[in-house]
């Protein structure tokens, strides 16, 4: 089964090929891509590799996570599938643990007047 891994912290010279071939070493590898900025045409300094077999892709993180590549310390990790919306699944947007929805200011209880609002036991 294609294991799919996150590959970030990239210079921004990097092109597929490069992404290919570094990963090639520790199996088969079914895709590489550089990500690109729709709107400069620039690669975003990350990518994603897909190896053919989970074994080679977790060789592939624990061989390639934080090494250094082009003069830059690599970030290689499994990739997160992406919900409808565009977001992790089971992360917040602003990077936050997981959200129900209720979770606001009003939910999670107690005195929210300030200091000055509030009142004291201890006269």
């Amino acid at each position: 089964m294609n294991t799919r891994l996150y590959v970030g912290n990239i210079p921004y010279s990097t092109l597929d090929g490069d992404l290919r071939e570094l990963f090639s070493q520790y199996g088969q590898v079914t895709d590489a891509k550089v990500m690109i900025d729709r709107e400069t045409d620039r690669p975003r300094g990350f990518g994603f590799v897909t190896m053919s077999a989970e074994p080679e892709a977790l060789a592939a993180v624990t061989g390639l996570n934080e090494s250094l590549f082009g003069g830059r310390k690599l970030i290689v990790n499994e990739a997160r599938e992406r919900t409808r919306n565009g977001h992790q699944e089971g992360h917040r947007s602003d990077g936050g643990p997981p959200s129900d929805h209720h979770d606001s200011h009003r939910d999670r209880g107690g005195d929210r007047r300030g200091r000055r609002g509030r009142q004291r036991d201890d006269y």
